[in-house]
């Protein structure tokens, strides 16, 4: 080691240096005018460039280089130090750590350089004199998303407590949440909150297992360590909760004594206990029965009651004994079921995937189709406003149209006759053109415009609708009639009313064909790129904007959502 004088511009920056974090622009002020004042108090350590270069590599103070630079410097003075095995990696991390705590992406990024490079992790807590536990803590935190370190070295950092659930949760996770929660340019925080929400995931502790190592490889369940936690525990977890609570189910099962039950927990978190049972707070007695149950941690627990005396019939038992029954425990809880609810989930996710398959590849009739798309419509997931007789009805109504195509065995049997009738009953429940919740909008026009319903329109030359059109609409009403306009506009709505009182008129705004503009914009506004994702991406979520009616259901399905 030695001291020696440089120009600052021959020095070369380390690309592995601990503090990568940008300083604030008011401290490199105040660094600059320190340097223009005293000059640069503390030199700069700098070592001899390795794998063939003749320059210099800065170890540690490399603002205060470029500072030097900025105040014109030609030469400063350096301490030249040898070349360490790991270029400088702890030396420049230790120099940091005593000038100034490392920011936590910083530190994270600088243990992770020193593994990469050979240093074990009890040898960067002896020469950081930190506990290894607290190296392996942040090791875990190096994990995070580089996209969401990035983030936080920008000094927005999330609590612990929220950093703790982004560390554990893998990379492929982290990475679907944070392209959904990271921040845009009108909103440049992150809420870590949200972020720490979608990874969560419940935790069982192995503190809590009743059950030993053969049932937990049994159930395929493998520990993982919480660092976060305090060290006098064992902090040992899994998030494989049904196998988890499988394997605690299956050990009360073997462990249950002579006079004991499985049972269940009610809203309250209180074990549910046979019916006329009476709870034992106390010490059990010899005919007191035993009820294990899991708590909602996924703890075992046990209580203990009593059953009633059976009622004995009037006189004195025949054989001496008080008639109560040794081995009456009451009702015994269900058993678990052979599917849990994430089972159910789980078949349910597959089942959909195979019918959204079949119905996208598979080869179907077209009466069958129709008689699909009659059967979708009362789905449970389907609620339509109709606008049939003027009443509100859910789902459930739509199904009577669909029972007619099946036949006594519960299978889809029906001839087109049948077929027909149930289409066009269900068209009518769901397309509308009326005013109030019910209105389909533009596809009830189109529909209405295809089969010709203007057709079935009635005589609007009544006093009641031309009551409602202006004096020019009402006058423009007049043309191609013997009728002509009149002073008053009662008048002329008189006249008019007389005229059509056997004939018929349709004013032309009643007319179900769509004007050319609308119909474009809603073919426009409605219609899904090649390249979008076909299972309502963003490109489709804006393609649809405000509209209530998804894509993947159809405009031609407005009354459904």
């Amino acid at each position: 080691m030695h001291l020696t004088k440089v120009d600052p511009r021959a020095l070369k920056d380390n690309p592995g240096r601990s503090r990568q974090t940008k300083s604030s622009p008011q401290a490199d002020a105040l660094l600059l005018a320190t340097i223009k004042a005293v000059g640069v108090v503390q030199p700069p350590v700098i070592a001899p460039e390795t794998g063939g270069g003749n320059g210099f590599i800065i170890d540690s103070g490399h603002r205060r280089v470029k500072q030097a630079i900025a105040a014109g410097l030609e030469e400063i003075d350096v301490i030249v130090v040898e070349p360490s095995n790991d270029n400088g990696a702890m030396r420049s991390m230790v120099e940091n750590l005593a000038r100034e705590a490392l920011n936590p992406v910083d530190l994270w990024r600088s243990i992770e350089r020193l593994i990469a490079l050979g240093w074990t992790e009890e040898a960067i807590a002896v020469a950081l004199a930190l506990p290894v536990r607290q190296v392996k803590k942040l090791r875990l935190l190096a994990n995070v998303l580089p996209a969401m370190l990035d983030q936080m070295a920008k000094g927005d950092m999330p609590d612990e407590r929220q950093l703790r659930t982004i560390a554990a949760a893998a990379l492929d996770e982290q990475k679907e949440v944070w392209r959904k929660h990271k921040p845009s340019k009108g909103d440049p925080q992150v809420s870590w909150w949200s972020v720490a929400q979608a990874l969560q995931k419940k935790r069982m502790y192995a503190r809590d297992a009743s059950f030993g190592d053969d049932l937990a490889q049994a159930y395929s369940i493998e520990w993982a360590e919480d660092l976060f936690a305090p060290g006098d525990q064992d902090n040992r977890y899994t998030i494989n909760v049904e196998a988890f609570l499988g394997a605690q189910q299956e050990w009360m099962t073997n462990n249950l004594p002579k006079k004991g039950i499985v049972t269940e927990v009610n809203s309250w978190g209180q074990a549910e206990l046979p019916k006329k049972a009476e709870r034992v707070h106390g010490m059990p007695g010899k005919g007191d029965c035993t009820a294990m149950y899991l708590d909602r941690e996924g703890r075992v627990q046990t209580v203990h009651y009593r059953m009633p005396d059976p009622k004995m019939p009037k006189g004195n038992s025949t054989d001496g004994s008080d008639g109560a029954d040794d081995g009456d425990v009451g009702s015994v809880a269900k058993p678990r079921p052979d599917v849990t609810r994430r089972g159910i989930e789980i078949i349910g996710d597959y089942r959909t995937d195979a019918l959204h398959e079949a119905l996208g590849r598979a080869p179907i009739e077209d009466d069958t189709l129709m008689a699909l798309l009659i059967l979708a419509f009362t789905g449970q997931n389907v609620s339509v406003t109709t606008g049939a007789g003027g009443v509100y009805y859910g789902h459930s109504r739509l199904a009577r149209h669909a029972v007619s195509l099946f036949d006594a065995e519960g299978l889809l049997a029906f001839d087109m006759d049948t077929l027909r009738i149930a289409a066009r009953s269900m068209l009518i429940e769901v397309l509308s053109c009326r005013e109030n919740a019910t209105k389909s909008g533009i596809v009830a026009r189109v529909a209405g415009e295809t089969i010709g319903a203007h057709a079935f329109l009635p005589n609007m030359g009544t006093d009641d609708f031309l009551s409602c059109l202006s004096r020019p609409a009402l006058e423009a009403s007049c043309k191609d009639t013997p009728v002509l306009p009149r002073q008053r506009v009662r008048d002329t709505r008189a006249a008019l009313v007389e005229h059509y009182k056997e004939g018929h008129f349709v004013h032309s705004a009643a007319r179900f064909a769509p004007e050319a503009a609308e119909l474009s914009k809603w073919l426009s506004s409605n219609t899904v790129a090649a390249n979008d994702d076909e299972e309502g991406g963003e490109a489709a979520d804006e393609a649809i904007g405000e509209d209530p009616v998804d894509q993947e259901s159809g405009e031609f399905l407005d009354a459904a959502e």
